[in-house]
């Protein structure tokens, strides 16, 4: 060793796994960059059945980060039941759910919810006994225990929805297409990165299903949430969907 290297020593190269990074990419934001790499919702062969009626059969796919997402696929095809075992309604047989390259395979939903996973019903439970403001606090509700911060979130997400004038009313008051933009408010309240809809559009008519497809863009782009939902009506998944996935008796067979 000559004198140089004895008076000027090398720092050992970063090592992450068995390799060393690249030289000059040692930093925080190197490795930041790597783990944006992998898909932000993974599902890997999962199944689920129900006394022997097989719900989801060896279903995998990958959703990536800031994407839109549709799931398609006749009644019975086990779209719902694929969320549940998403989202911790139901645990699956066998099978994994990876979000943001962790593993959440059996969480309960309030712990899936933590994680940053928001989701809506296809019959939607809202509480008809309080406001709508009451309501979309509930939501607020998963992220603070403080009442007035819940208020303030509630508020600001009713604003952004375009629901101030109707705070005050009661769910039972109010048309389904209100409802719905209330459920999707307080799941949004939630502060989801992945929001997972169940069937938003249905019941709609035309010219509120135009207006829901307007909300779902102004969502993922102002909001930068991650959007994955299941339709049966096409003029919702069709014109914002970057992708489809096709569930037919509980198996995948198209995407």
């Amino acid at each position: 060793m000559s004198s140089f290297e004895k008076d000027n020593p090398q720092p050992l190269p970063l090592r992450r796994g068995r390799e060393s990074l690249p030289a000059g990419r040692q930093g925080r934001g190197w490795i930041k960059k790597v783990r944006l790499v992998m898909a932000f919702l993974d599902v890997k062969d999962l199944v689920k059945d129900f006394g022997g009626v097989v719900a989801n059969n060896h279903v995998s796919f990958q959703i990536d980060q800031d994407a839109i997402i549709g799931l398609i696929g006749p009644n019975g095809a086990g779209k719902t039941t694929l969320f549940n075992c998403i989202v911790g309604y139901h645990k699956p047989n066998s099978g994994k759910v990876i979000f943001k390259g962790k593993e959440i395979t059996g969480f309960k939903p309030f712990m899936t919810n933590r994680e940053g996973i928001g989701r809506t019903f296809q019959i939607m439970k809202v509480t008809t006994g309080m406001t709508v403001m009451e309501n979309v606090m509930v939501g607020a509700f998963c992220r603070t225990e403080n009442l007035n911060l819940a208020k303030v979130e509630a508020a600001a997400i009713l604003g952004f929805m375009g629901l101030d004038s109707v705070k005050a009313y009661h769910l039972n008051e109010l048309p389904i297409a209100a409802q719905k933009k209330i459920g999707l408010a307080r799941a949004l309240a939630t502060q989801p990165e992945l929001l997972m809809l169940d069937e938003v559009a249905s019941g709609l008519n035309p010219k509120e299903t135009e207006e829901m497809v307007g909300l779902l863009k102004k969502i993922h782009q102002e909001k930068k949430i991650t959007l994955f939902l299941i339709e049966h009506v096409m003029e919702v998944v069709m014109p914002i969907s970057e992708r489809v996935i096709v569930l037919d008796g509980g198996e995948k067979i198209a995407e």
